[in-house]
This record gives C-alpha cells, sequence and structure tokens, in this order.
C-alpha cells in the first residue's frame, strides 16, 4: 500500500435478499460490526442512483476484476457458516498460473487483507500468514449471514512490478437480513474511546480528513505506531464496494507528525455516493477499530433517521 492515495474500485454486489443461505467468518485482527436493525435494507444500486455503480470523478478506477496486471487472485474459501471459525485461504497466481511467493514488504506486511460485509456494517482488516507454495491463510469468524467482498492489497516483488488490490465474493451461509448503510455522524465511539471526524471526502479533488482521538473527555496524545503509522484509514463506497486505501499525512519518526490527538489523511472519492470510513489505530498496545459514514456531493447533505455511529 502506498503512504498517499490508494484506489481500486469493485465488482458490482451480489444480488442479496431475505432467506438467502450465505456463509462468512470473523477474524483475528481489528474488526468493526454494527448492530443495525435487522429491518435496513442493503443498497445495491449504484452510489449516485443511477445504476449499477462504476468509475467517476475522473479517475481510472482499477480492481473491478478478480484479475488485473497479470495476476489473479485465487479464493480457495468461497464460502463459510456464518457464526463459525474456519479457515480462509487463497493465492496470488501470476499470468502462468504459479502462485507468487515473493512480494514487497509495505507497511511492514507482505500483504493486507481486507474483508467488508456489501451492507458495510461487517468489517476486517487482516495480515493473513504465507506458505511456503504462496498459499495465504487466517482463521476467520463472521458474525452474519450475507455476501461479503474479499480484497487482497499487495505489491509482487518482481522487478516493475506495481501494487494492486483485487477483489473476490465471499459468501456466509444463514439466515440473511439485509441492513441500509448506518447514517452520518462526526462521532464514533470503541472500547471506550471517542473518536471525531471532521473534513471529508471530495470528489475528483484532493481532501482532508481528520480523526481526533479522545478518552474519558481527554485527548489521547501518545498514540502508538501500527504497522508503521499513527493509523489506517479504509474507505468502500456503498452499492458497490469500491477500495480505496489511504494512510495518515506523516509518520512516526520524521521530526514533526505528533502522536496524536489527530491523525491527518489526504483523499480522493472517485466518485459523488455514500462512503464507509474505517479508522484502525493503536494505544496502549490494543488496536481499535471506529466506523463513519460520509456522503459526498449531491448526498453530502443526505441523512436517514438510521444508526450512525461506528463501534
Amino acid at each position: 500500500m502506498h503512504a498517499g492515495l490508494k484506489i481500486s474500485a469493485f465488482a458490482a454486489a451480489l444480488a442479496a435478499t431475505f432467506g438467502t443461505a450465505y456463509g462468512v467468518g470473523r477474524a483475528i485482527d481489528p474488526a468493526v460490526t454494527e448492530s443495525a436493525p435487522a429491518s435496513h435494507e442493503s443498497h445495491e444500486e449504484s452510489p449516485d442512483g443511477g445504476g449499477p455503480a462504476g468509475g467517476g470523478a475522473g479517475h481510472a478506477l482499477g480492481g473491478l476484476q478478480i484479475s488485473e496486471g497479470g495476476y489473479t487472485l485465487d479464493l480457495k474459501t468461497p464460502s463459510v457458516a456464518a457464526g463459525q471459525r474456519a479457515e480462509l485461504r487463497f493465492a496470488v497466481r501470476d499470468a502462468s498460473g504459479r502462485a507468487v511467493t515473493a512480494y514487497r514488504r509495505e507497511h511492514e506486511k507482505e500483504l493486507h487483507l481486507i474483508v467488508a460485509s456489501r451492507d458495510l456494517v461487517t468489517y476486517r482488516h487482516l495480515h493473513p500468514t504465507r506458505a511456503a507454495d504462496g498459499t495465504w491463510s487466517i482463521p476467520v469468524e463472521l458474525p452474519r449471514a450475507g455476501g461479503y467482498r474479499v480484497f487482497a492489497d499487495f505489491t509482487p516483488a518482481k522487478k516493475g512490478a506495481e501494487n494492486l488490490a483485487l477483489g473476490a465474493d465471499l459468501a456466509a451461509s444463514g439466515s440473511y437480513a439485509p441492513r441500509r448503510l448506518p447514517a452520518p455522524d462526526a462521532t464514533a465511539e470503541t472500547d471506550g474511546y471517542e473518536v471525531e471526524l471532521s473534513g471529508g471526502l471530495r470528489p475528483g479533488g484532493e481532501s482532508e480528513v481528520k480523526l481526533t482521538v479522545s478518552r474519558d473527555g481527554r485527548p489521547v496524545t501518545d498514540l502508538q505506531p501500527y504497522l508503521g503509522a499513527y493509523g489506517h484509514l479504509v474507505a468502500l463506497r456503498s452499492g458497490d464496494l469500491a477500495y480505496l486505501h489511504v494512510h495518515p499525512n506523516g509518520e512516526p519518526g520524521d521530526g514533526k507528525t505528533q502522536s496524536g490527538p489527530g491523525i491527518s489523511f489526504t483523499a480522493t472519492a472517485p466518485s459523488e455516493g455514500a462512503y464507509r470510513l474505517f479508522l484502525d489505530f493503536k494505544h496502549e498496545g490494543q488496536v481499535h477499530t471506529v466506523a463513519f459514514t460520509v456522503r459526498t456531493g449531491a448526498q453530502a447533505g443526505t441523512h436517514t433517521d438510521e444508526g450512525g455511529h461506528g463501534h
């Protein structure tokens, strides 16, 4: 992943209806699961309401396919049972079909794995283990049935290879009740911490997104580096789960970046629409995750009555 902006857009959502059987699992890394009312409906249309979501704002969006740049994400576990621990296994294959076994380390890891539910209520940022034959694996246990998207973010070690984010669909079996995207809210809480969001995404142009962390009403000024940064931000576009991975402005040890309470990011939204932002930060040896909903363009002023806090 890059120290600046990383955008990838992913394929249109799986059709989701009540009573459909799915299956996926939950992981051991930072996680967000929003307890939204079961009566909420999922968003399967584009973020701006204009049909299937695609590119926008003049950006050439990648990651719409499972293969890109001569590499393919081979998801060996396409389905699991909701609420049950299972091993998620996959490999990245090159153009000849061989599993890739050499990667560049970026932010302390060879590969970053994101698993998110189609309704953007459940989120996992994972770091699987790679075997000698190139197969990656990690135990997961996701709480609810439904459709999920798996994102593999990596850079092959091959000379000239570029950073890639490939996506594949994952299903979790069980009784499925779709939920609506939580409403925008400038404050989110997790594990006794409160995080305030200021700024926002702007379609087609850079903007600053700042997250300020506090606990018990006091600013947290001793955030700890996590994967080489004081915070990591992932944004997923509602509808097609277009993927936007951003790292903060500055880094620990650069002589100017403070260890809180504020974490600043610069990002560009690929289009108008609704996005779900997931922030990972580390304090007192523990990694915490909070989530926000933001809207851009014409949707920026819209608001719904359903839930809004990330948990």
